[in-house]
């Protein structure tokens, strides 16, 4: 199956796949440079260079000045030290200082590009409006004015819409605005979204994942509740991807997921494992299921959630069995972590994962038959986590299934919503839904069995 990025609303056109391929492009010379840029400071602060200036003082000078040209000048490099301790320094002196770099400068025009093929589908990225008065800011180097323009669009129409509407693109936004601030610290995660690779940190404070993993130490651990006659009336049996969400919707995010047995139209035993998104409020609680474990979770594969979920699987999936994981934002990421841990793989077949809403575009399931597939609404927030936004120009994997689309629904959280995304499957993109019942058939039968389990982190 191909990376659908074409039912991104099947807009994607020869001239849009060509500016696409130009803007990687760029972002790969960028990364050149930046290594030139390395090598050189390698160069300059090698003692043997110093050195060398006792034994042969003309020629060793002529070196020195050819190099430091080379790394300081607007004709050369920019202002380009990097690695090693003195080069950290000098950078970190230079970006305090505002100089100009020519790796700088050609990233950002490759996330400018980006942004522009973004406007193809989002026009608000190029009408005048709060979107392009912020990014015009970015441009001018005039981070506190782009701030207030952000709260001013906040008050307006109030942080949710005013999010959405940079959703689109707001990894590309966000990487723009952290290479050319005065923060040093972000500079890492802006150049892993230049070349399209994982981060381990964010673009805007340069936290790294693993601060936040520090919090995230939980064992993990699953209890069966007892059958709930009320909860279980209230769940969708069609066994469609837009009835697991459903289904999604009535467990909630406290703590609790779902697995059921199912007989196929083959007759063949198989289980459906429901995984919830994270639980708004503090960034810590009781289960696996806050945003401390979803900030880990995008950089990590062994999480509280995915211990707990490995119990759970232990207690009410037989060894052996053919298994389709189906998250929503949290839950998707989970999913993806579980598919990569090799202590799962042998033990259960793992034939689909579905992650709805999720930054799972970095993470590889460890046996390849396993079919991905990844739904996503473009004004949700939450994919971008990973520093991937859900019209980038960096493909994922050939064999997955990558669908993206634009709907009414602007504001969020409410368009990250595991109901909104089912309402919309059901209502703007059926011919999406439909291609995700058809991978999921095997698992459309007579439920014999639903375990509910709750996670807790400790």
């Amino acid at each position: 199956m191909s990376t659908d990025s074409g039912t991104r609303a099947g807009t994607a056109g020869p001239d849009v796949a060509a500016l696409a391929a130009v803007a990687r492009t760029l972002g790969e010379v960028a990364g050149e440079i930046r290594e030139a840029g390395r090598a050189l400071t390698a160069v300059a602060t090698d003692p043997a260079l110093t050195a060398s200036l006792g034994r042969s003082p003309r020629s060793g000078l002529r070196a020195v000045r050819a190099l430091a040209r080379a790394l300081t000048s607007p004709a050369g490099l920019g202002y380009a030290p990097d690695g090693g301790t003195l080069g950290r320094a000098a950078w970190l002196g230079g970006v305090l200082a505002g100089r100009e770099s020519l790796a700088v400068a050609v990233a950002v025009t490759s996330l400018k590009l980006r942004i522009r093929l973004c406007s193809v589908r989002h026009p608000e990225f190029a009408e005048e409006g709060p979107v392009r008065r912020l990014l015009a800011a970015i441009e001018a180097d005039r981070q506190t004015r782009a701030l207030r323009i952000l709260r001013e669009s906040v008050r307006a129409e109030g942080a949710e819409r005013a999010l959405a509407r940079l959703a689109p693109s707001l990894t590309e936004v966000m990487a723009w605005n952290a290479l050319v601030d005065e923060n040093p610290f972000n500079d890492a995660a802006a150049w892993h979204i230049v070349m399209g690779t994982r981060a381990d940190g964010d673009p805007l404070l340069g936290t790294s994942i693993g601060a936040w993993a520090r919090w995230d130490r939980g064992p993990g651990r699953a209890e069966t509740e007892p059958p709930d006659p009320e909860l279980l009336a209230r769940l969708d049996h069609g066994g469609g991807i837009a009835a697991h969400l459903r289904n999604v919707t009535v467990l909630g995010n406290d703590g609790r997921m779902l697995i059921q047995r199912v007989t196929g139209p083959d007759g063949v035993t198989r289980h459906v494992v429901l995984l919830p998104g994270m639980a708004f409020g503090r960034p810590r609680n009781a289960t696996p299921q806050d945003l401390v474990g979803a900030v880990t979770a995008v950089g990590r594969n062994d999480t509280p959630y995915t211990r707990a979920v490995r119990k759970a699987l232990a207690h009410a999936v037989p060894e052996g069995a053919q298994v389709a994981l189906i998250g929503h934002s949290l839950g998707g990421i989970t999913a993806m972590s579980l598919a990569e841990l090799p202590e799962v793989n042998r033990r259960w077949r793992l034939t689909h994962v579905v992650a709805v809403g999720s930054p799972i575009d970095f993470k590889r399931p460890r046996d390849p038959a396993t079919r991905v597939v990844s739904l996503v609404n473009e004004h949700d927030v939450v994919p971008n986590l990973e520093g991937r936004s859900p019209v980038s120009v960096f493909p994922v994997p050939a064999d997955w299934l990558e669908i993206t689309w634009v709907d009414s629904s602007h504001d969020f959280p409410q368009c990250h919503n595991a109901g909104v995304y089912a309402q919309s499957l059901d209502e703007v993109v059926p011919e999406a839904r439909d291609r995700v019942d058809a991978l999921l058939e095997p698992y459309r039968g007579q439920v014999e069995e639903t375990v509910v389990l709750r996670l807790h982190d400790r």
